[in-house]
């Protein structure tokens, strides 16, 4: 069966457009092939900083023949009298058939003239000769450029096209302006060790005889030789490395032939932070760095680099990259020098020429935001006036950092300089701590605040951007959050979250709540009442997407069937909501519980009673505080046993749902309903069982009050009427 190859050969490509455009093309060349009705053995995207290139294997020869039914004109404008009209015989001309082969069929909209027509496939190579420009046109990208007097535009020029099917050249052609680029067999090898041309023979001898040329076109192999290689030189230097992922796939997109380089600078450099060092060597320099063991805490005076040159210049490599990293290591000491030459207090008034958005003012203006919002979550919790201190300075400092030259020059440095600045000028462990913490978790999956002082300043700092980018109305919608403002309520929820049972005090350990609900009240109606703006309008939408993101985080990361998550979140359920907001950690936990016991079974043993009862009670009006019967229920209402069971069982039940709520345990609430749910099935469906909605009035009001106590105590744990039965 046919094998195809597509090489689109250009000048260098930026490493992030490559990695992207192997992407776009391993995902949509396969749909692309099917649309057309062809299949394949394999699909192969290559791709170097010189070249893009597709090996399709298994091609039919052929499309497959098809049948394709056409709608012609109503059937009554077709024929006349039993005789076709210029209509039908117009139709049957334009479809190539005979005027026979046309049948009337009934539609939604009276008699039609149908025809069904064989259509033989077409070759594969006419069809790939269409498919090619519409490959490297789709491709998307930031920046993409024109070059010449042309309108193509592509990440970078063009400059060549191979184009196989087997042996044989598809004559295709890049028009761009006065340049037309033909395709060929002729390809080019790598440009130092090997620049001459290359000949394919044969499409599925590509791989092979490029790599006889130097190039290792599957970026796969390329990451597999600069893992093994790295690891060897690092262990020959006394050490080991890392590999960053970003790192690892950006070199391997920026060499054809890679080879490691070991390189090396002065051990004096070893002073500065090891943050700064890495720093320096894997986002500015590409090189990766070499540990004196597996902690990653110290640095040996080495370094990695991955060469796309003549491995047997290495040693002149190394010295040109030597000379590189020595400049900038010797700009990173002189940067730490200056910046630690004052105390980090003293860098607060220059935060008030730095703005943080254009109406909020200044990061100074949000520093001071920060530090009340923390006061708020400190006097929520009850803190200490000892940690209150720690807090209240870590807030004050946690952005001072940012005018200092060493984070101007390493932005991505922001927070670590700040707690090596904070320790250097004499400030609390915990609150130099706290300035790098504050900033975590940067992404999703990340470690979060270890400190007290962390997670609170990284509460205020987040709850302040949210509130006031909220506030402005810049709202993030579909994919566009240019604020991050996803990430930072994520972080909000989880950092909460992480808080989890308890903190040291003087006297004893105790429960952490922090109340998100009455927080954005606070800071929404303190920020309306700064900028003129409607605090009530904006508290529900603030409220409206942090349910959004609680359900997102319960379904995505903690894997809570959907059914569960609404049953502790509520369905406009506004009870539930406040109750969810005010407690994140009890939400979760519940979530969390009512998926274990959907695991074990337990959850079926009480959910038909449970469920039944909830539907059932939403037609009384018993609202969902009442957990009391004897105030409620009135006995000598009762013309059945099962009627007094229920009642008792409900008095019974009163104790274990008190103790769920006070212990949050709520095993206590579940194995209590398992308990009641026989009697509630016997007054339901037993020998003295009831009709509910009974003729007396005071009857149904007295049996739907049952229906609603038992409800309102599963609703302690969950609304049951929002769990799908066996999901």
């Amino acid at each position: 069966m046919p094998a195809f190859l597509l090489e689109v050969g250009t000048e260098e490509l930026p490493a992030s457009f490559l990695g992207d455009a192997i992407l776009q093309w391993r995902s949509r060349i396969p749909h692309s092939l099917a649309a057309n009705s062809l299949s394949s053995a394999s699909v192969e995207v290559y791709g170097t900083p010189r070249r893009l290139a597709v090996l399709i294997t298994g091609l039919p020869s052929q499309q497959p023949d098809r049948e394709e039914e056409v709608k012609g004109p109503p059937a009554q404008a077709a024929f006349k009298d039993g005789q076709p009209t210029p209509a039908a015989t117009g139709f049957a001309k334009k479809q190539g058939v005979d005027i026979t082969t046309l049948e009337i069929r009934p539609t939604e909209k009276g008699d039609f003239v149908f025809v069904k027509k064989s259509i033989p496939g077409r070759p594969v190579a006419e069809i790939l000769t269409i498919l090619i420009r519409q490959w490297i046109d789709g491709l998307e990208g930031k920046r993409l450029m024109r070059w010449g007097d042309g309108d193509m535009k592509f990440s970078r020029p063009i400059r060549w096209l191979v184009a196989l099917l087997d042996e044989t050249v598809l004559p295709i052609q890049l028009v761009n302006g006065s340049e037309i680029i033909t395709s060929d067999r002729i390809t080019y090898g790598h440009r130092v060790l090997h620049p001459a041309t290359v000949t394919i023979s044969n499409a599925t001898n590509y791989v092979n005889a490029l790599r006889d040329a130097f190039v290792i076109v599957e970026p796969e192999a390329r990451a597999n030789i600069i893992q093994r290689e790295v690891q060897a030189a690092a262990e020959k230097a006394g050490g080991s490395t890392v590999f960053y992922p970003d790192l690892l796939e950006e070199v391997t997109n920026l060499v054809e032939y890679p080879s490691a380089v070991v390189g090396k600078f002065e051990p004096e450099f070893l002073e500065l932070p090891t943050e700064v060092i890495t720093e320096v060597m894997v986002t500015h320099q590409r090189y990766f760095p070499v540990f004196k063991d597996g902690y990653q805490q110290e640095l040996l005076p080495n370094f990695i680099t991955i060469s796309n040159g003549n491995p047997t210049k290495s040693d002149i490599i190394a010295v040109g990259n030597e000379r590189v990293i020595r400049a900038r290591l010797a700009d990173a000491r002189f940067f730490c020098a200056s910046d630690l030459s004052q105390p980090l207090e003293s860098f607060l008034p220059q935060l008030e020429k730095v703005t943080f958005q254009e109406d909020l003012g200044s990061i100074r203006a949000k520093v001071d935001r920060v530090v009340q919002i923390a006061e708020r979550i400190s006097d929520q919790l009850d803190l200490g006036e000892k940690q209150r201190q720690k807090i209240n300075r870590a807030a004050l400092l946690c952005k001072a950092d940012l005018v200092t030259q060493m984070v101007f020059e390493f932005p991505e440095l922001q927070g670590i300089m700040g707690e090596k600045y904070a320790l250097d000028s004499g400030e609390d462990p915990e609150v130099a701590r706290a300035i790098s913490e504050h900033y975590l978790p940067a992404a999703a999956g990340d470690v979060l605040p270890s400190t007290v002082s962390g997670k609170i300043v990284a509460l205020a700092d987040r709850l302040d951007t949210l509130v006031s980018i909220f506030g402005l109305g810049l709202i993030p919608t579909g994919s566009s959050d240019p604020f991050a403002l996803r990430r930072a309520a994520n972080g909000v929820i989880n950092i909460i979250w992480s808080v989890n049972l308890s903190i040291n005090t003087q006297t004893l350990k105790r429960v952490i709540k922090v109340d998100l609900s009455q927080l954005l009240g606070q800071i929404a109606t303190d920020f309306a009442t700064a900028f003129n703006k409607d605090a009530k309008s904006l508290i529900s939408t603030l409220q409206e997407f942090f349910l959004q993101r609680i359900r997102t985080l319960l379904q995505d990361e903690k894997q809570i069937d959907y059914d569960l998550v609404n049953a502790v979140l509520g369905e406009n359920d506004r009870e539930y909501t406040e109750r969810a907001l005010q407690d994140l950690l009890d939400v979760r936990d519940r979530a969390l519980y009512l998926q274990q016991i959907r695991k074990d079974g337990t959850l079926d043993k009480i959910y038909e009673t449970v469920n039944r009862s909830t539907r059932l009670a939403a037609q009384g009006d018993l609202d969902f505080q009442q957990l009391e019967p004897a105030s409620l229920i009135v006995p000598e209402l009762f013309q059945k046993s099962s009627e007094q069971a229920f009642y008792n069982a409900l008095v019974e039940l009163v104790p274990q749902t008190q103790a769920a709520k006070e212990t949050r345990n709520y095993q206590l609430l579940i194995a209590a309903l398992e308990k009641i749910a026989p009697t509630v099935a016997s007054f339901f469906d037993g020998e003295d069982s009831v009709l509910v909605m009974d003729s007396n009035p005071d009857i149904k009001r007295n049996r739907l009050h049952l229906l609603g106590l038992l409800r309102n105590h599963a609703r302690v744990l969950a609304d049951f009427g929002a769990i799908v039965k066996n999901l």
